[in-house]
C-alpha cells in the first residue's frame, strides 16, 4: 500500500468512527508525497554548502579584555578589566532594567601551530530583574551594574561565590539585542574563554503579533510537576510527562488531563516517583503507555482506564536510563543514555520484548543517541555530537549504517522525514545556540545533500517537531510554535506562528530550555503543545 493511500485510508477510518482505535489518536506514520500536485516541487535542488551553525561576521562588539597572561587569573577581574573605550554609554544608559536574554559568544582559540580559530560558545542567558537581582547562567549575579551608561554583570561557579563569569555590555545595535565582552573561568581559578557576545532579549521578534495564519489559542492548563517537556494524546487524555526541575526544587513526573472537551481539560491524576522523577518522553500503543525515565529505562503503564494508568513494569537500559521514546508500527524504540538505541517487541503493548540493541562507533555517536524517526524500513538517529545516522533496519539480525551527515558544532535533536516528488526528505532541528531547521535530501544516505534551511533567531532553539502533509509543525523553544509550508522543502516557508513565551511567567528562567518543547498532532482537529512555564496549551489545526 503506498504512502499516499495509507494516510487517505487513515482519515477516512478516523472520519467514519473507524474500529482501528490506536491510528486514528496517533501521528499519521508516514507522509504522503508532496511532490504529486501541479505544480509543487519537481525535485531538482541545488546543494548548499555547510558552513556550520554560525555565521561569522567578525566581534560582535568593539572591547576586549585589557588583561594578559598565560595563565591568566580571574579573583581581581573586574569592569576595569575591559577596554571599552569605543562602547556606547549613552545606548547602554537605554537598556531595560528587566528581561530574559540569550546570548551568543564568540572567541578565538590559539592552534598548536600559533594560528587561531574562531570559535562560538553554545550561549548564555541572563535574566534582570527589576529589584536589582537576576542570573547569570543560572547563578545569582555577584555583580550587577546596569544604570547610567554601564553595563557589568558576573556570576559564580556551582560550587563557591568565586566569580566564574563576566559580561561587559558595549553597544545596543537594536531596542532588543545588546553586545559586549566576555570571560569564562574554569575550576582552577584561571581565563578559559574571553571574546564578545551578542545578546537577544526573549520577547516577541519585533513587529511580530503574538499569532498568525489562524491560529489561535482554545486552552491552557498548568502542569505542577517540575518541567513540562513532552506530551503523547490518545483517547481523548492527554499524557504530559515532566523532568525534575533543580531550580525550582520541583520533581517530574506524570500529569493526566481528560481532554474530551479542548477548551476546558481537567486534571485527572500526577503521578511522581521518589528517586525516579526526571521523565522525558512519552508514547502509546493499545492499553500501554512507554516513558521514558533517566532512572527505571522505559517504564510501562497500563491505560485501559485512561484516567487512572497503572505500573506494569520498568524496562532497565542501563544506568543512565532513557532519553526519549518512539513507537512505528509494532515496535518500541528507546534512546538508552549509555549510548545504544533498543528495538523492543510490541505484539502484546504491555509485555515489550527486546529484539534487537544497535551501538555505533563513538565517532558517530558522540553525545548517544538523542532522538529517533522511522520511515520506510530506515532508522534515523539525531546523535547529539555525532550528527544524524541513518540505519537500513529491514532485518533486525543484519542492521546497517547506510550513512551520516554532520557539520561544526553539531548537536542533532530531532527529525522528521516523508517523501517529496519522489524524493525522500529529512527535516533535522539540532539544539543549542546556533541551531536551525536544515533540509536534507538522504534518497541516498551514503550521499546526503543539503538543500534548505530555516533560521530564527541564532539564539534559540528547535525541540521537537511533527511533518503532515506539506506542513512541518516545530516546537521551537522561546520562539514557541511555528507552521512552516514545506510543499517546496528547498524553501520552507512560514504560514503560522503563535508566540508561547512570555517573561513574566512564573518559574521563568535565564535557561536556553526554555518555551515550547512537546508537540503533537493527533487527528481529533487540534495541536498540542506542552511549553516550560505555561504548562499544556491546546491549538486548532490548520
Amino acid at each position: 500500500m503506498t504512502s499516499l493511500v495509507r494516510a487517505r485510508v487513515w482519515l477516512l477510518s478516523c472520519l467514519l468512527g473507524g474500529s482501528v482505535l490506536s491510528a486514528c489518536d496517533d501521528t499519521p506514520k508516514g507522509t504522503p508525497d508532496a511532490g504529486v500536485e501541479p505544480g509543487a516541487w519537481d525535485g531538482g535542488a541545488t546543494p548548499l554548502e555547510e558552513h556550520g551553525n554560525w555565521s561569522d561576521r567578525g566581534p560582535y562588539a568593539p572591547c576586549s579584555l585589557r588583561e594578559q597572561g598565560t595563565p591568566l587569573r580571574c579573583d581581581g577581574l573586574g569592569l576595569g578589566s575591559f577596554d571599552l573605550s569605543a562602547c556606547d554609554s549613552d545606548a547602554l544608559a537605554l537598556v531595560p532594567q528587566e528581561g530574559i536574554y540569550q546570548a551568543g559568544q564568540r572567541y578565538e582559540s590559539r592552534l598548536a601551530d600559533g594560528g587561531t580559530q574562531v570559535m562560538f560558545g553554545v550561549g548564555i542567558g541572563f535574566k534582570l530583574d527589576g529589584a536589582g537581582g537576576g542570573t547569570l547562567a543560572s547563578r545569582p549575579f555577584i555583580t550587577r551594574t546596569t544604570e547610567g551608561g554601564t553595563f557589568f554583570i558576573t556570576s559564580g561557579s556551582r560550587t563557591g561565590t568565586a566569580v566564574s563569569r563576566l559580561y561587559a555590555g558595549c553597544q545596543r545595535p537594536t531596542p532588543e539585542t545588546l553586545t559586549g565582552c566576555y570571560v569564562t573561568c574554569n575550576l582552577a581559578g584561571t581565563v578559559s574563554q574571553s571574546g564578545t557576545f551578542e545578546a537577544h532579549r526573549m520577547t516577541w521578534p519585533v513587529g511580530e503579533p503574538e499569532s498568525s495564519g489562524g491560529l489561535t489559542l482554545v486552552s491552557e492548563s498548568r502542569v505542577l510537576l517540575g518541567r513540562p517537556v513532552d506530551i503523547y494524546v490518545t483517547r481523548n487524555h492527554a499524557y504530559v510527562v515532566s523532568v525534575s526541575d533543580s531550580l525550582t526544587e520541583q520533581p517530574g513526573g506524570l500529569t493526566v488531563f481528560d481532554v474530551t472537551d479542548k477548551a476546558h481539560p481537567v486534571l485527572k491524576t500526577s503521578i511522581s516517583l521518589p528517586g525516579d522523577n526526571y521523565w522525558n518522553g512519552v508514547w502509546s500503543k493499545g492499553d500501554a503507555l512507554y516513558i521514558a525515565s533517566d532512572v527505571a529505562g522505559v517504564i510501562v503503564y497500563d491505560i485501559s482506564k485512561p484516567a487512572e494508568p497503572v505500573f506494569v513494569r520498568g524496562l532497565w537500559a542501563g544506568d543512565y536510563g532513557v532519553h526519549t521514546v518512539l513507537v512505528e508500527g509494532d515496535r518500541l524504540y528507546a534512546t538508552s543514555n549509555e549510548g545504544r538505541t533498543e528495538i523492543y517487541d510490541l505484539t502484546q503493548p504491555l509485555e515489550p520484548v527486546l529484539l534487537q540493541s544497535i551501538s555505533l562507533s563513538e565517532e558517530l555517536s558522540a553525545g548517544g543517541p538523542h532522538d529517533t524517526f522511522v520511515y520506510e524500513g530506515r532508522l534515523y538517529i539525531s546523535n547529539a555530537q555525532g550528527g544524524y545516522s541513518i540505519m537500513d533496519i529491514t532485518r533486525l539480525d543484519d542492521v546497517k549504517h547506510l550513512g551520516q551527515y554532520s557539520y561544526p558544532d553539531v548537536y542533532s535533536h530531532h527529525s522528521a522525514v516523508g517523501t517529496f516528488a519522489g524524493r525522500t526528505i529529512a527535516f533535522e532541528g539540532g539544539e543549542f545556540a546556533g541551531s536551525h531547521l536544515r533540509v536534507l535530501d538522504v534518497t541516498d544516505p551514503a550521499h546526503i545533500i543539503k538543500i534548505g534551511e530555516h533560521r530564527l533567531r541564532p539564539v534559540s532553539s528547535i525541540h521537537n517537531m511533527i511533518l503532515k502533509g506539506t506542513r512541518l509543525y516545530i516546537a521551537w523553544y522561546q520562539e514557541g510554535l511555528r507552521v512552516l509550508d514545506v510543499a517546496n522543502p528547498t524553501q520552507p516557508r512560514q504560514v503560522a506562528h503563535y508566540n508561547v513565551f512570555r517573561e513574566e511567567d512564573a518559574t521563568r528562567t535565564d535557561s536556553i530550555f526554555q518555551g515550547a518543547f512537546g508537540i503533537r498532532l493527533p487527528g481529533d482537529g487540534f495541536l498540542y503543545v506542552v511549553e516550560s512555564a505555561r504548562g499544556l496549551l491546546i491549538f486548532n489545526e490548520l
